[in-house]
């Protein structure tokens, strides 16, 4: 059977969350959903609640699971939906977050008004001591080649980190074999980021979609812990050094110099929080290692021909040419003039 659209959701250890999960988005006022789960076996009872739904839902003929044999991590699971999802616009949620029961409605009306790739929704993130913080973007149509990565890197965070909340035609990341790469951190962060480079038509929305629950047990909270293993930050940096590596083919792009700052000031901030949270993290992290991962992804070069942010990338370029140790020591006064560490 074919659907419009298919809502995928990985599951893995969400119990006390999954319900609302689910009915937030098989109460949606668009009709032609498939939602996919993948049960990535956290063996906690989620999936019990899943087919518990599966079962006495109205719609819960259109839900369908996939079923690890063992845990692979969120990464294969987003991979394997967009493998197996029979929607021709693809939909991705966390299992411990919700949407607004027309969220789909208002972003199909939007795909379908401007025939466009994909439609960005706002949404609101719910902090652990109960604060909101609301990402919220322009009502703007980016109809042109490259103008939504344009947008996108105009600034740094220009676009959502988040793999959640935008609805993207399915045929242009498997035409693109566009995938999550192999990692539990900020994997989301480097699909969309690439993702943005292969869609010319895309409409965003000032509407507030979805809501992002900050869980204390979430993999991206280890600012809230006491100890942070070595680990986990460089699995952080692996991540930016995938977004290097797959910079080299856009160079003769409009964007490309910021790009290149944004990827490099993503660098800067883990380093300011590398430093800010030194005696923390174990092993320790080197001046040495440190320095390596603020190596640009452009060259001399290109860097001289820039048109966009050229002083920027300039900057950016010599810190990482320091010696380590002078290296460091400019990222620490340059956070502390920025008030990051």
């Amino acid at each position: 059977m074919r659907y419009d659209v298919t809502i995928g959701i990985p599951v893995f250890r969400s119990v006390d969350f999954i319900q609302r999960s689910i009915e937030s988005a098989l109460n949606q006022t668009y009709e032609s959903i498939e939602l996919l789960i993948v049960d990535d076996r956290g063996d906690d009872g989620s999936m019990d609640v899943v087919r518990q739904i599966q079962e006495s839902h109205p719609r819960g003929e259109h839900i369908h699971i996939i079923s690890h044999q063992s845990n692979l991590g969120v990464s294969a699971s987003r991979n394997d939906i967009i493998e197996k999802a029979q929607g021709d616009y693809l939909y991705f949620m966390d299992s411990d977050d919700v949407i607004a029961e027309n969220t789909i409605e208002l972003m199909m009306k939007k795909i379908a008004e401007n025939d466009a790739e994909i439609a960005l929704g706002s949404y609101e993130k719910i902090e652990l001591d109960g604060g909101c913080y609301i990402y919220q973007y322009p009502a703007l149509l980016l109809l042109e080649k490259d103008s939504l990565a344009s947008f996108a890197y105009r600034k740094y965070a220009g676009i959502q980190a988040s793999a959640c909340n935008y609805l993207v035609k399915t045929s242009i990341l498997r035409e693109h074999k566009h995938r999550f790469i192999n990692t539990n951190y900020w994997e989301d962060f480097v699909f969309t980021f690439n993702l943005v480079t292969f869609i010319s038509r895309a409409v965003l929305l000032p509407d507030i979609t979805y809501s992002y629950i900050c869980r204390a047990n979430s993999l991206s909270h280890y600012q809230q812990r006491d100890e942070i293993s070595k680990e986990e930050v460089m699995r952080n940096i692996k991540s930016i050094e995938h977004l290097k590596k797959t910079s080299s083919i856009l160079y003769n792009k409009v964007y490309f110099p910021n790009r290149c700052y944004n990827i490099m000031m993503t660098d800067f901030y883990i380093a300011c929080n590398i430093l800010k949270r030194r005696n923390d993290i174990h092993p320790s992290i080197s001046d040495k290692e440190i320095k390596a991962f603020m190596q640009h992804p452009a060259t001399w070069g290109q860097i001289c021909h820039f048109r966009h942010a050229k002083i920027k990338n300039v900057l950016l370029y010599f810190v990482g040419k320091l010696p380590p140790s002078f290296c460091v020591a400019t990222i620490w006064c340059l956070g502390k003039l920025k008030k990051l560490i």
